[in-house]
């Protein structure tokens, strides 16, 4: 009844379709939430976002070093010409954290029944720089780990990886032009007692971002932890 009476003084907007919500719709309008372009990956310890990942960390590797096979995986694919790319963009662009925490932990459901995330024990969001950070009033990434770290039963760790220094936006550049810019960038503050590590991020594009970051954290915590990866969204070309 409550949810009814504020319907009527704000109405609530589907964010795909923009049609007018009721009162048992979260989000997402009955026909939206029924065609979500979800990717399935979570099921599917090898699928072409890890493939893609992996293939990135195969470029860093030093010669002779070992390398696990991480794990990747995205509640969604984004598409330019898709109108469900507007759910990520909530979050990262329009301060709808309410609904980026409600399908991170949609998420969280589906990968809770995956065996091979089931040994996750920390959940670390990849770090805005303090100025982006003020500037949006908070770390999309984060919003994401928490309700994962919840839905695995895993630690939240957003004190593990600092951004040492302001990267320009990756939104224009090509793959290899992402990863020079953001090599370097990150840093480990301290080791800290993991098995298997999940990396946070909003939207998976070129890997860029989660590969600096894993090669950081590899370097300090070694080879003998699993570190993988997961995003609300990745860009499907």
């Amino acid at each position: 009844m409550i949810r009814e009476v504020l319907d009527l003084m704000m109405p609530r907007e589907c964010i795909v379709c923009g049609r007018q919500l009721g009162a048992q719709e979260d989000h997402l309008c009955i026909w939206c939430a029924g065609d979500v372009p979800l990717t399935w990956y979570w099921e599917q310890p090898h699928n072409p976002m890890a493939d893609e990942f992996n293939s990135v960390l195969e470029r860093l590797r030093a010669d002779g070093e070992q390398m696990q096979y991480a794990y990747a995986t995205a509640l969604m694919f984004y598409h330019h010409e898709n109108p469900y790319k507007l759910i990520p963009r909530a979050l990262k662009y329009g301060n709808n954290i309410k609904a980026g925490s409600f399908f991170a932990a949609k998420l969280g459901e589906y990968m809770a029944k995956a065996p091979h995330f089931a040994d996750i024990d920390t959940v670390i969001p990849v770090p805005l720089h303090w100025r982006r950070k003020w500037s949006r009033g908070y770390n999309q990434a984060e919003v994401i780990a928490a309700e994962l770290a919840k839905a695995l039963g895993a630690n939240l760790r957003t004190d593990v990886i600092k951004r040492a220094r302001r990267t320009r936006t990756q939104t224009k550049l090509d793959a290899d032009s992402r990863l020079k810019n953001v090599l370097g960038v990150f840093r480990v503050s301290h080791a800290i007692p993991a098995k298997h590590i999940l990396l946070v991020d909003d939207t998976f594009t070129t890997g860029a971002t989660l590969s600096a970051c894993h090669e950081v954290l590899r370097a300090a915590l070694g080879s003998s932890v699993r570190i993988s990866v997961a995003t609300l969204s990745v860009v499907q070309a």
